[in-house]
């Protein structure tokens, strides 16, 4: 399919901070319709006004609450390439539009059937966005900012579950359906936001590259990276790097993602780390808390159902607090060491929820009680500080150009996947099994563990062409590093990008000296 021939229309600013924070905000729309949705389902499955109306039962509440799951599998098996034919902002505007449309619905449903079929058409708008979105973002921001702008993409999960939590908090109160159709159609206010910013950040360079537009993708690397400034060092070799890394990807790599999957090891290595995050971030426990916070705090012995709401607030604030500061630590401590401490810190607390659980769970003992709940605080905690901020960060990194979109096709298919298993499974173990199914989860997270130790690789600092390196063991450019630039003076980095030929750039990066070169 080739390229639609028109673009949304661009009003960039001047100023790349700016750019670079109204992209953050337009891409996050995903994780806080996520967030709000997670949360606004952990508090309808506590009003009675809710599952009354629908006359639930175990099943059809698994069902209501997971099938937003179904509609993100969905999308991550029609929407891979997308982004790749119509562009990364064009992706992220039509999953906004998708949530909407399902937004609307779901606020109007009469029965379990209209609930469904509006929570899937949600699903299917968030698992595009969450394609896109991150591509989008990744591609676009500059190295210096990508840390923090990616981490921050999934932390604002918190933030629409902490709106969620007390709009809910709020409408319990309510005598009639709106206590839980107010919350539904505020879930579409973030799209709306999406849409609104999108047309004052710019398309992602190396998908304009990638068609083919040089001169555009050069502007629209300059407006995030050095105030619209062309002649800028910095975009200079960056744009000769992502020049060179994609002209290596269409003459070496098979043009079929199938046929790379199966000749390539470097392939199967990137999709098998983008695969772990995907797993790993959706079953380390944290859903059963995510969405059935209410059976977890009735089995450890709180009851009331305005103190569970309660609890649902203070616990997304909390959360939102721990992953910023782990989105902050992000470039200081390594992608690999933030994930392998919040896994095994997460894992502790899981054992110590079900052990708890079990001792406690039917006694009146309150502080017994008040343990469980400072576990589980403990156990968020944990999986915030690294989980949150990883989840959509880590797997457009280490996937390169060629398989980026599709790879986070694949990541979506598996994290929703995964997803749908979990909301729909863990009611029943739950409600079988009780606190056994938090060990059972823990020695899962055992497992988890040992995987990161052993095959992650570290990404923090690196372009993304640059990352190439950690994963082929080359990289695919003859310039110099972006870090070898940032390393000398400025009026020496006119030097550096005059040594564009292969000798020069490799005595830069071998003794750290600048080698003039004319640029003719």
């Amino acid at each position: 399919m080739s390229p639609i021939p028109w673009d949304l229309p661009a009003w960039v600013p001047q100023r790349s901070s700016v750019a670079c924070a109204l992209l953050v905000l337009t891409s996050c729309v995903t994780s806080t319709t996520l967030g709000f949705d997670g949360s606004m389902m952990n508090g309808l499955n506590i009003l009675p006004s809710y599952t009354d109306y629908f006359t639930l039962t175990t099943a059809t509440m698994s069902l209501n609450t997971a099938s937003v799951w179904m509609g993100s599998i969905i999308a991550a098996c029609v929407y891979a390439k997308v982004p790749d034919w119509i562009g990364r902002k064009w992706g992220l505007f039509f999953g906004a539009v998708f949530t909407i449309v399902g937004v609307v619905i779901q606020t109007a449903a009469q029965n379990i059937a209209m609930f469904v079929v509006a929570r899937i058409l949600i699903g299917i708008g968030t698992g595009a966005s969450s394609i896109a979105g991150p591509v989008y973002l990744a591609e676009t921001l500059p190295v210096r900012y990508r840390a923090w702008g990616l981490g921050i993409f999934f932390d604002f999960w918190y933030v629409g579950g902490l709106i969620a939590a007390g709009v809910t908090y709020g409408t319990a109160k309510m005598d009639s359906t709106w206590a839980w159709r107010l919350p539904s159609i505020l879930q579409g206010l973030f799209s709306l936001m999406c849409l609104s910013l999108l047309p004052f950040t710019p398309e992602s360079p190396r998908w304009l590259h990638s068609q083919g537009r040089t001169q555009e993708a050069l502007v629209a690397l300059a407006q995030v990276c050095s105030n619209g400034n062309v002649d800028d060092p910095a975009v200079v070799i960056q744009f000769r790097e992502i020049s060179d890394t994609l002209t290596f990807e269409k003459t070496y790599e098979k043009p079929a993602f199938m046929k790379q999957f199966a000749n390539s090891a470097s392939t199967r290595k990137r999709i098998f780390l983008a695969w772990t995050v995907a797993v790993f971030s959706m079953l380390s426990g944290n859903n059963i808390i995510s969405y059935y916070l209410g059976p977890m705090l009735t089995q450890a012995g709180v009851t009331d159902s305005t103190t569970q709401l309660e609890i649902n607030v203070i616990l997304n604030a909390w959360c939102l607090v721990v992953a910023l500061i782990g989105t902050v630590l992000m470039d200081k401590l390594g992608r690999k060491t933030l994930a392998a401490a919040s896994t095994a810190f997460l894992t502790v607390f899981l054992f110590l929820i079900g052990g708890l659980t079990k001792a406690y769970g039917n006694s009146t003992n309150q502080s017994g009680i008040y343990g469980t709940v400072a576990a589980i605080f403990l156990f968020q905690g944990a999986y915030s500080f690294g989980w949150t901020p990883l989840t959509v960060l880590y797997p457009p990194e280490v996937l390169n150009y060629s398989i980026r979109s599709v790879g986070m096709g694949i990541y979506t298919f598996w994290a929703n996947g995964v997803g749908l298993m979990v909301t729909f499974a863990f009611p029943y173990a739950l409600s079988a099994i009780s606190w056994k199914t938090y060990m059972i989860n823990g020695a899962w997270d055992v497992l988890e563990l040992v995987i990161i130790l052993v095959t992650w690789v570290e990404t923090k600092g690196r372009t993304l062409e640059e990352i190439d390196e950690n994963l082929d063991g080359q990289l695919h450019s003859d310039v110099p590093t972006l870090q070898t630039i940032m390393g000398v003076a400025p009026q020496e980095r006119e030097g550096i990008i005059g040594a564009l030929d292969l000798g020069a750039a490799k005595e830069i990066e071998a003794t750290g000296t600048v080698v003039e070169v004319s640029k003719g």
